[in-house]
């Protein structure tokens, strides 16, 4: 069941099968519930610093999937 500050992010296991990672707000913190539930409690900084290091990872396989060398 899903509530309003809980969201599902399809994503992949590391055999490529299907699988969900779950992300939910609780008493001003951030939860991550990832295959196979394993749970992270993140505070508001760290979810800034999680943010910065997705976005510089979807920069980076962005970049090498362009064919882009370092």
């Amino acid at each position: 069941m899903h509530t309003q500050d809980e969201w599902l992010v399809n994503c992949q296991d590391m055999a490529g099968r299907k699988r969900g990672l779950t992300v939910s707000a609780a008493n001003g913190r951030v939860v991550l519930i990832a295959p196979p539930g394993e749970a992270a409690v993140l505070n508001p900084l760290d979810v800034g610093r999680l943010r910065a290091a997705l976005r510089d990872a979807v920069m980076s396989a962005t970049y090498h999937a362009e064919g882009h060398r370092r």
